[in-house]
């Protein structure tokens, strides 16, 4: 075990490395009276190399370049091993590119281990995925915007019947980010995250529902669009949609591959029901608003649901004992509280249909 004299990671960044390799370079800053045990401790680490340097009388320098697939277990031994002590610093940057090319030592033992990786689900590690989540979860200007852009440009789509609008308002619609958030503090026991990620989630619903409303208010209900008509219906098998929406969202950002697309689709099962709810709040039309009603609660819990799964399966946790056991309590708590909503929700629409 690494003693006291280690350090704290920043930031993390994925950085793609000559060839296929994807790296990561950590800048350690330390005091020269922890060299020694640090570098025998590095030695046990899965680093591709390493340099040394002297910053200062006091402090040095220590570069050291990984496997992204190997820095969340790097991170994870720092992190327990480096809460004590404030003096040693590290920062994590981008690797566009690494000269000369990496070489592979052992051209068979890499594609053994690329193949058993096969079987594991790849993906960013679990600080880097902390800090993005982190400013997902605010209620940011940009957030405002894009969110009252797209709520008026659904609610026209809708209104015009047109699909092109309605996906154009999809594309713009940035929900993904706090239903995200919320499922991975979940996992995380992270309940102040949760806390905040809940309320911009809740934010974020709360404006299309205003805007449509005002909508709904000024304008008569379009009962001939079908944009309006598909979510004044809702079946079983809109739950399947919703969970397939939020366990693409949830992998996309785990493998921080481009959440776009992904969002658009989470975005369709949330923005165009709040939108409709909306309208019909608005109109006063009380009764017909409980069918727009429940597909918007099926759909928040049930993306909500196949995230906290999909980052749950994927090893998403803390390595701290205490915050592993919190961390397990809300995962179980909270798998357990969204599961019997949508039980609830299902039996409704059961009903509803029949």
């Amino acid at each position: 075990m690494i003693e006291k004299e280690n350090y704290v990671l920043i930031s993390v960044h994925s950085a793609e490395g000559i060839g296929n390799m994807k790296l990561q370079l950590i800048e350690v800053y330390l005091p020269k009276k922890s060299m020694e045990n640090f570098h025998r401790q590095l030695q046990e680490l899965p680093i591709v190399t390493h340099w040394h340097s002297n910053e200062s009388d006091k402090y040095s320098l220590i570069r050291v370049l990984v496997k992204a697939s190997d820095s969340e277990e790097i991170l994870n031994f720092l992190e327990l091993n480096a809460e004590h002590n404030d003096e040693i610093k590290a920062l994590l940057f981008n690797l566009p590119a690494y000269i000369p090319r990496i070489a592979e030592e052992d051209e068979a033992e890499e594609k053994e281990e690329e193949a058993s990786k096969h079987d594991e689900l790849i993906r960013a590690s679990r600080q880097e995925l902390y800090n993005v989540v982190h400013s997902s979860s605010e209620i940011t200007k940009s957030f405002t915007w894009f969110l009252l852009l797209s709520s008026v440009v659904a609610t026209v789509g809708i209104i015009k019947d047109s699909p092109a609008i309605v996906i154009g308002a999809m594309v713009i619609a940035p929900l993904i980010g706090p239903f995200t958030s919320s499922a991975f503090a979940s996992v995380l026991g992270d309940y102040q995250l949760m806390r905040q990620s809940v309320i911009t989630s809740l934010y974020g619903l709360m404006i299309p529902l205003l805007i449509a409303a005002s909508f709904g208010f000024f304008f008569p209900l379009p009962a001939n669009s079908q944009e309006f008509l598909s979510r004044t219906d809702i079946q079983i098998i809109d739950i399947a949609v919703a969970l397939a929406a939020g366990a693409a969202g949830a992998l996309s950002f785990i493998k921080r591959a481009s959440e776009a697309l992904v969002g658009v689709m989470v975005s369709v099962a949330l923005l165009p029901p709040a939108i409709v709810l909306g309208m019909m709040i608005g109109a006063a039309a009380w009764e017909n608003s409980l069918t727009p009603l429940l597909l918007l609660l099926v759909n928040v819990n049930s993306i909500t649901l196949s995230a906290i799964l999909v980052f749950w399966f994927s090893g998403i946790k803390p390595v701290n004992w205490q915050e592993i056991k919190t961390a397990s309590t809300s995962r179980k708590y909270s798998l357990y509280f969204v599961s019997v909503i949508i039980l609830i929700l299902a039996t409704a629409i059961f009903f509803i249909q029949f």
